[in-house]
């Protein structure tokens, strides 16, 4: 044994040259470990298993939510609150993007780099759906059985297929405006897309139609801004140049979070005067359980109230940890359960609206 090599092992020292012997058990040596960071390909597969959970909610939700209510099923209400979720979600992912965009912006020394956007395709996905349900309007609200039975020119003498032919075009052009070099320019069809949405949730037959497109538009850009913005941020923060500049990441996520905060207590009050608009104060409770829409309502409250203490807890490692990842698996969960809540949205529209006793 060289004297070198004898000196290094009595003082402890490494020899040069020589990496260091790892036990079983142990990690290697190097920063701290801030939790498994999943692989590109670990991704996809998680990705993918969601989505195919999320689309039983609305396949199989109408059944499980009519039984014993007596209340009739529309045809193909399944395939309808699929086709509601996907766009719902495809309007979640370009605003969240904006959002997140102006958020970094407002982030001192934060770096300006940010993530590939998904919104070019989730706008692809959401025209898809939106062509799908204007094929429904088009066979007077209809699951057509075949081409001939969809009447296209039909879809312009009608509010409903004018709106529904509004979301068509108004998702193609965030799709091109998120490949163009102004991806700001998505701002106008994705207003377009809320307001077509508020629109048709409210036809002018129901009481005080302006009110509830009102409530409807600002529930639905508000939720919009918070799923698509937690998604955002979570693919933000998981970026190199964010990892690498100290204190950025932290920033970002507290700047979400008080802005979550908000449209949280916006989404929660437009959601409560909306259902107190279509279940008087007397008859909720009887037909949270009793209506196949109150059932899914019901979820959906449950499912918030877990959102909102996922959000808190989040928040409050935030307060006590230096690196925002460590943080980021009560945000990761509350993604997942808002992903959830989109798909119930979903489903809503699908399902009888309840009567006014």
């Amino acid at each position: 044994m060289s004297l070198t090599r004898r000196r290094a092992e009595e003082s402890g020292a490494q020899e040069p040259g020589r990496r260091p012997s790892i036990g079983a058990g142990e990690r290697p040596p190097g920063p701290r470990s801030v939790g498994w960071v999943p692989t590109g390909a670990g991704r996809a597969a998680g990705l993918l298993l969601l989505v195919a959970v999320g689309a039983l909610i609305p396949l199989f939700g109408p059944r499980v939510a009519l039984d014993g209510t007596g209340e009739a099923v529309a045809p193909g209400a399944g395939g309808i609150a699929l086709l509601r979720t996907v766009l719902l979600a495809a309007l979640c992912v370009p605003v969240g993007e904006l959002f997140v965009v102006w958020l970094a912006r407002r982030v001192p020394g934060g770096p300006r780099q940010t993530p590939r956007g998904w919104a070019a395709g989730a706008a692809a996905a959401g025209c898809v759906a939106a062509l799908g349900l204007a094929s429904v309007v088009a066979t007077g609200n209809l699951v057509p059985g075949s081409p001939a039975d969809i009447d296209v020119g039909g879809l312009y003498a009608t509010r409903d297929g004018r709106l529904a032919l509004l979301e068509v075009n108004a998702f193609a052009a965030v799709a091109l405006c998120a490949r163009s070099r102004r991806p700001l320019t998505q701002v106008v069809p994705l207003t377009a897309i809320v307001v077509a949405e508020a629109l048709r949730a409210h036809p002018t037959v129901e009481d005080s139609p302006l009110v509830g497109t009102a409530l409807t538009f600002v529930h639905l850009l508000c939720a919009a801004l918070w799923v698509g913005g937690l998604l955002s941020v979570l693919r933000t923060l998981g970026t190199r140049a964010w990892r690498a500049t100290a204190g950025a990441g932290a920033a970002l996520l507290g700047l979400y979070a008080r802005v979550a905060a908000v449209l949280l207590a916006a989404v929660t009050a437009t959601g409560s005067w909306s259902t107190l608009r279509r279940m008087p104060p007397g008859t909720v409770l009887d037909q949270l359980t009793e209506t196949a829409y109150g059932r899914a309502l019901l979820a959906k409250v449950l499912l918030m109230a877990a959102v909102a203490a996922l959000a808190l807890r989040a928040r409050l490692r935030l307060r006590h940890v230096t690196d925002p990842l460590d943080a980021c698996a009560p945000a990761r969960a509350e993604l997942v359960v808002l992903g959830v809540v989109v798909a119930l949205s979903g489903l809503l529209t699908a399902l009888p609206v309840p009567i006014r006793w």
